[in-house]
């Protein structure tokens, strides 16, 4: 007689699926980490949200010439300083310039700014850190030492002293984020190259003849990329507001771009009489700071060793 039927009535439902899975015939399904990874995230619901707006943001900044309607740089002398109506949806700014797409058009300004800089950075980070940490010796001594006579600089005095030599610009503001920040994304690199460069499939590929540079392109590279999508990641928002800070101080974008710092530092001067000029522009910094931050932080728990 098979009891089995028996067994699993008495079981526990909480236990029932794990039950079936040690039944005589059935396979046990299995997931690859990636894939446990996002079935992680996708648990995340504010790190599911945070990942569909800031899509969804990009699409609207993408598509900026169909879904704006007015020029950004038109000047209406008609329509100076008016409140969010039909014709305006965000109002108009004192020369007659529609909020709305300013804001939509901005956005292609910082976000580019932002994914630009982050990747100037990670490009230069996984050259240096993957180099120095696989090879050792005195080129990993020298080079770090190098960076950390950088990391010991202030981030804010190193980015005023480049865009300072350079002239104020978005394409300054580019060149120094993403200069300033390869020191801290190398190290990051490096301690990650160090965990995985001894590791017996590293190993086995040295054994077999292989060069230097398919090791670490093709088995130390793909095994450390978790931590550093996720510092990329949160790297982004701090990158955008920084974008953001240093054209509020007339350092990044200049007049008449529609970049959103340098729309709130225009609309500062009329938070009295047209709050309007100020709030949105901030508002959409603030947005997409915020959803960026909380897709990283789904990513960096989705990602996290421990969590497995």
């Amino acid at each position: 007689m098979d009891n089995t039927s028996e067994i699993k009535n008495d079981l526990d439902p909480k236990m029932k699926s794990q039950y079936a899975d040690l039944t005589p015939g059935r396979k046990k399904v299995s997931f690859s980490p990636w894939k446990m990874a996002l079935l992680r995230f996708y648990s995340n619901k504010l790190s599911v949200i945070g990942l569909a707006v800031v899509i969804i943001i990009i699409l609207i900044v993408a598509l900026a010439p169909l879904i704006a309607t007015h020029n950004p740089t038109d000047i209406d002398y008609d329509a100076v300083l008016k409140p969010p109506s039909s014709a305006h949806y965000l109002g108009t700014d004192d020369l007659g310039r529609d909020i709305f797409s300013r804001v939509v058009w901005g956005g292609r300004e910082s976000l580019r700014v932002g994914f630009l800089g982050i990747t100037i950075a990670l490009t230069g980070a996984l050259i240096l850190g993957i180099s120095t940490g696989y090879i050792g010796g005195w080129v990993d001594t020298l080079t770090q030492r190098i960076v950390e006579i950088f990391m010991a600089f202030p981030t804010i005095l190193l980015l005023l002293s480049i865009v300072a030599a350079l002239g104020p610009s978005l394409t300054t503001v580019l060149v120094a984020l993403g200069l300033s920040s390869i020191p801290g994304y190398t190290r990051l690199v490096r301690g990650s190259v160090l965990a995985v460069k001894n590791m017996e499939y590293v190993n086995s590929a040295r054994v077999i003849g292989a060069k230097d540079i398919r090791i670490m392109t093709r088995y130390i590279m793909p095994n450390m990329m978790g931590p550093i999508l996720v510092y990329g990641t949160l790297g982004l928002g701090s990158a955008i507001m920084t974008t953001a800070g240093l054209s509020y101080i007339g350092l990044g974008a200049q007049p008449p771009s529609p970049e959103w710092g340098a729309m709130l530092n225009y609309g500062r001067s009329y938070l009295r009489t047209a709050w309007w000029m100020s709030v949105y522009p901030g508002m959409a910094v603030f947005i997409v700071v915020l959803c960026i931050n909380l897709f990283g932080d789904g990513l960096r728990d989705a990602l996290d060793p421990k969590t497995r």
